[in-house]
């Protein structure tokens, strides 16, 4: 998904940097491989970069599984919340943040009272250090973090919103990406491949970026602390009950 942002971003004429293991699909002004459970390897890439930034997009993510349940948390929140943080010191008014949660995070709300002090955790240091101290609480990895990313969105939204700065996240459901076969090692290729998905079709990488993009563009100026739903339309479905949970194999 985040080498799809890149795609979209080339063409619009957008200075971009790209912090990650990998190599950004398109050339870009700057390539910084930063392995983000290295808050120091982070702070050093964004003081490479250097200037005004306007847009931080957060796409890295781990799928849990293989991954210890650390790394993964380290990875999908804490991490990308560092990173986040020391954007901000060079953001300016109308700027913005967007990140990829998860449909797995979906059920967030019933859970804000168990993510609200991991999410306002000061730093990379105390956050890991609660990751540590809290191990049965973040047993899988991956849905725990996908349910912190979004209470850590809406609380953070409001002073950021002070400084006139947006920041909102995507919850995508099932997406063909490199990540799929370790979901389908994980759920069962089986129920990977039936999720009801009421479009009708797994999403793609770059169905996925395009929301993102906007989210941090100026048409979506009066859009922050938001989670948006881009699942094909099955939360919603099943929130009104018009998709039979018996269809997940429940």
């Amino acid at each position: 998904m985040g080498a799809a942002v890149v795609r979209q971003l080339e063409p619009l004429g957008a200075e971009i940097h790209v912090i990650d293991l990998k190599e950004p699909p398109v050339p870009v002004a700057g390539f910084h491989p930063v392995d983000l459970t290295d808050p120091e390897a982070t702070a050093a890439a964004v003081e490479a970069i250097g200037g005004r930034i306007d847009s931080l997009f957060n796409c890295a993510g781990l799928p849990g599984g293989r991954f210890s349940d650390i790394d993964t948390m380290l990875v999908n929140f804490v991490g990308q919340r560092h990173l986040a943080d020391l954007v901000v010191e060079r953001m300016e008014p109308g700027a913005a943040i967007a990140s990829i949660s998860s449909g797995a995070g979906a059920g967030w709300q019933g859970n804000i009272e168990k993510w609200m002090p991991l999410a306002t955790t000061e730093g990379f240091a105390a956050g890991k250090q609660w990751l540590e101290e809290h191990p049965a609480e973040i047993a899988s990895g991956y849905a725990p973090s996908k349910e912190v990313i979004i209470v850590w969105t809406v609380w953070r939204s409001l002073a950021l919103a002070e400084k006139g700065i947006r920041i909102n996240c995507t919850l995508p459901g099932p997406t063909d990406t490199p990540m799929m076969p370790d979901f389908e090692e994980q759920m069962g290729k089986a129920f990977m491949d039936n999720y009801p998905i009421p479009l009708g079709h797994r999403q793609t990488a770059d169905e996925q970026a395009a929301p993102l993009v906007f989210l941090n563009s100026p048409a979506a100026s009066a859009i922050t602390g938001e989670s948006i739903l881009t699942d094909g339309g099955t939360m919603a479905a099943l929130s009104v009950g018009t998709l039979d949970v018996s269809a997940f194999g429940f």
